[in-house]
This record gives C-alpha cells, structure tokens and sequence, in this order.
C-alpha cells in the first residue's frame, strides 16, 4: 500500500489509536508513511497483500508498527510480536491450502 493510497478510515482509524486527535497534514504524512512502511512489512510476512481493513491480525498488527515506529521502537517490534506474526503466517496459509483443495475438487 502506497503512502498515498492510504485510505482516510483506516489514516482516520490510526489517527484514534495513537491518540492523535489534532488535524495537521505533517502528522497525517507521517502516519500515511508508517502505515505504507508497515503494510510492506507485513505483506512480506503474510505472503502477499493483506486486508487492513478487516478486524484481524494483519490490521493489528498494522497498527502496532506504526505505534512502535512513532515512538522510536522499531527495533524491538518483531521480537514482541513474534508469536503474533507467526500466527498470522499460519492463518494465511491455512487459507491457503482450504482455498487449494477447494480448487482441485472443483
């Protein structure tokens, strides 16, 4: 997801989780940019494009990068949320493999 294309419900969404409750278009820039940064992230973790969106681990997880990288700590996400993004992985690719079989049965 590109900086850019960062939908306003989800800038809106992050906006609300972090507390931020002033409208200012540096803030929104760099928020728009964390959440590109952490959806290239995740989508690498997940495999491919991701629902942010969605209630779920993948917009979870979202949310804490850009928490952890707004606050300067960045280098100790993956170590907290290991078990987080390994359960996330799985339920991709559990997805995967129903989707998989349901093609060779048609």
């Amino acid at each position: 997801m590109e900086r850019q294309n960062i939908p306003p419900g989800l800038l809106a969404d992050l906006k609300n989780y972090l507390n931020i409750t002033w409208d200012d278009a540096a803030t929104d820039n760099k928020i728009r940019g964390l959440a590109a940064a952490a959806s290239a992230y995740l989508d690498g973790k997940g495999g491919g494009a991701l629902d942010y969106g969605a209630d779920g681990l993948p917009r979870t997880l979202l949310m804490e990068f850009v928490r952890y990288a707004r606050g300067d700590a960045l280098d100790v996400f993956e170590n907290n949320y290991t078990a987080l993004i390994l359960a996330m992985q799985n339920g991709m690719e559990v997805g995967r493999h129903v989707e998989s079989a349901g093609q060779e049965k048609g």
